[in-house]
């Protein structure tokens, strides 16, 4: 049987970024209210495109894998804040990766988005189609975020995290997957003013971000707890298997729901939302290279992913780790520097969206 092994990861963080205390002086709120609420303190606003962000995050991981661009057969991008619809983005990464001739694609599940492509991008690699992807997620949700709207104002954040699958017959990689959508509460988290049901001629203005925290919550804890429980099925696995937790970073408590339906010690969950916010499809795949450089990762590790997201997507994912947690190279890829803080990159925005 063949196997797609994660051989290569990166991210790209953009360098400025948003405190609570900051954000109080755009919206009616305080760090309090914040971090008691969601486990946020912080979230980095991108000067740069979705594109440049997948690009930088994607020349990490191939370095990590000792591979180059033109080795690679697809590169799948999860996003749903596109640097273009047509054509498509990914297609752009692919150009700036060197990966001439590759497979390019977006795919939109929102939260769940890199689960749904790892799964995706592994499954024509077990059917022989492709040997080499780069499965890659890039959110620059600070671009759709409306600053008159506290609940939501204060959640998102920009970033962009990659993974390299390579053809294997190590048995490794993503071995079991369960994604769906409750597409009959899709209502009580989306954006209404964009897309081609928008009025064409008409101004969109701000972005009409509906989002229904509670009703969000149960959903998504009963979506990825579901979700979890019919991987480890699945993959014959009993919940002492699992080392490592690594959910979506949406909120502080739906991941300690998640962790104690799991039954997961504290120190077997990565949580990064303290300091990035809700980046959306990049959440996992930034917080699974952080897992590896913080340790939590190690060699051949079982590890349990679960997502949620609009539409409403869900996904759960057990991944088995390879033997390797360092990177065969680095890459010196970076993004071009930025002379604005966090706040001055969103005062035109907080302008707009205050005189609508």
């Amino acid at each position: 049987m063949i196997y797609a092994k994660i051989t290569g990861w990166g991210k790209c963080i953009p360098p400025a970024s948003i405190t609570n205390d900051e954000i109080s002086s755009v919206v009616d709120t305080n760090d309090e209210w914040i971090s008691t609420r969601t486990g946020i303190r912080s979230r980095h606003v991108s000067h740069v495109s979705t594109a440049e962000l997948a690009t930088v995050a994607s020349k990490h991981a191939l370095a990590c894998a000792g591979l180059e661009g033109k080795d690679i057969d697809l590169v799948l991008l999860a996003t749903c804040t596109p640097s273009t619809m047509v054509a498509n983005t990914a297609s752009l990464v692919q150009k700036n990766i060197g990966a001439v001739g590759a497979a390019a694609c977006d795919t939109n599940a929102a939260c769940s988005g890199f689960l749904y492509a790892l799964q995706n991008a592994t499954a024509q690699i077990q059917a022989g189609m492709i040997k080499k992807a780069v499965v890659v997620a890039a959110e620059r949700m600070t671009w759709y975020v409306n600053w008159t709207k506290r609940d939501s104002a204060v959640l998102f954040g920009d970033g962009a995290g990659a993974v390299v699958l390579e053809a294997s017959d190590t048995p490794c990689g993503l071995l079991a997957t369960k994604t769906g959508c409750d597409s009959e509460d899709r209502s009580i988290l989306h954006i209404a003013n964009y897309g081609t049901d928008m009025d064409r001629i008409a101004g969109n203005g701000p972005s009409d971000l509906s989002f229904e925290g509670r009703e969000i919550f149960k959903r998504a804890v009963k979506g990825m707890s579901e979700a979890c429980d019919d991987v480890l099925n699945q993959a014959q696995l009993s919940l002492c298997d699992i080392d490592v937790l690594v959910p979506h970073q949406a909120n502080l408590r739906i991941i300690q729901a998640i962790q104690n339906r799991l039954e997961i010690e504290d120190d077997k969950v990565m949580v990064n939302i303290d300091k990035y916010g809700n980046t959306s499809a990049a959440t996992v795949a930034i917080a699974i290279c952080e897992a590896v450089e913080k340790g939590l990762i190690k060699p051949h590790s079982n590890i349990m992913s679960a997502a949620f997201g609009a539409g409403l997507t869900w996904a759960a994912s057990y991944i088995k780790w390879g033997d390797r947690v360092t990177p065969l190279t680095h890459s010196d890829a970076k993004l071009p520097p930025c002379n604005q803080t966090g706040l001055e990159l969103i005062a035109p925005a907080v302008k707009a969206c205050q005189q609508a």
